[in-house]
């Protein structure tokens, strides 16, 4: 989904995204009414904090990280999914902050739902929440996560791009959108860590990401957590089929072994990975691929592994690791 001016909502959806529409789901949003909670009051440090002052003291080099972010507000509010698929995927998303051997100092994320024409970060200190979904009850737009932004780490990151020939650009209002806040919310509840989105480039060239990925890779020994935040397969019109399983497989099967590589062939197959199997039916549009791109850009020569193997709306997803 494209988000070049985004409006943040105060009470409303504000979307183009098709969602599921399987009659389990519509069920499910019929009787949904949970109240969700808000995160904690987000800290300051990240509006005094400079780039420069990540970079005085020597950090503990930190993975690089692909995760499946689920579909809408699925955690929080009842979409009519299996308790299993909730379950399993809500508890990685859970255990992810707790599993680094350092704790972040700040975190970087590349979110599906952000497209830009030029490499774009956001620099809002306190940005709010973008509820770039529609057709759920209330209580999916008073979700909050309320993470301080991070104006001096995107300054870093627009200074790396540059350094390495890519042009970029900043944006001061855009907010988080659901593929931060949704799985963040679980990952580092306090909210308390400074957090900044880079957006994707339209045309989602895949080589052009994994470049991106690449002039990234030194803010992984600064503190910084880089964080793709997409789906292994992502085929909306697929999902609710009762085929979906077997169609998803293959590709997933090929993302999970692929991981395994090493850097040089990693980064060959997901260049071309429209020739993997099943690529087309597991991603007809790549924008939920391409976060998988620019972490195994900054992985470097650090191999992946499955962290997380499980299903959304029946279909086979992974999460990766690198480092």
């Amino acid at each position: 989904m494209r988000s070049s001016s985004p409006v943040v909502p105060q009470s409303g959806p504000a979307s183009h995204e098709e969602l599921p529409t399987r009659r389990a789901v519509v069920a499910g949003l019929a009787s949904a009414a949970i109240e969700v909670l808000g995160g904690c009051a987000p800290g300051t440090a990240a509006e005094a904090a400079p780039a420069e002052a990540r970079t005085k003291a020597p950090a503990a080099r930190l993975p690089t990280v692909f995760l499946p972010h689920g579909g809408g507000p699925w955690p929080f509010v009842d979409m009519g999914l299996p308790r299993t698929e909730v379950d399993a995927l809500a508890a990685y998303l859970t255990k992810l902050g707790g599993s680094l051997a350092t704790p972040p100092k700040a975190l970087l994320v590349v979110s599906a739902h952000w497209e830009e024409g030029t490499p774009t970060v956001m620099t809002h200190p306190r940005p709010p929440i973008l509820y770039d979904y529609y057709g759920f009850p209330a209580p999916a737009y008073r979700i909050a996560w309320p993470a301080p932004g991070d104006p001096g780490l995107a300054s870093r990151v627009r200074a790396l791009l540059g350094a390495n020939g890519i042009a970029s650009a900043e944006n001061a209002e855009r907010g988080f959108d659901h593929g931060t806040f949704i799985p963040l919310k679980l990952a580092f509840p306090a909210a308390n860590i400074p957090v900044t989105q880079l957006s994707l480039k339209a045309g989602l060239d895949p080589h052009e990401h994994l470049a991106i990925g690449r002039s990234l890779a030194p803010l992984r020994d600064e503190g910084v957590f880089v964080v793709g935040s997409g789906m292994s397969f992502h085929n909306m019109r697929a999902f609710g089929d009762l085929r979906v399983g077997a169609m998803s497989e293959p590709f997933d099967r090929w993302l999970r072994e692929m991981a395994a590589f090493d850097p040089e062939r990693r980064d060959a197959e997901l260049a071309r990975w429209v020739h993997a199997p099943s690529a087309r039916d597991s991603h007809p549009r790549e924008e939920h691929l391409l976060p998988l791109m620019v972490v195994a850009g900054a992985a470097g020569s650090d191999r992946g592994a499955v962290a997380f193997e499980g299903t959304m709306f029946g279909a086979r997803i992974s999460a990766i690791h690198f480092g």
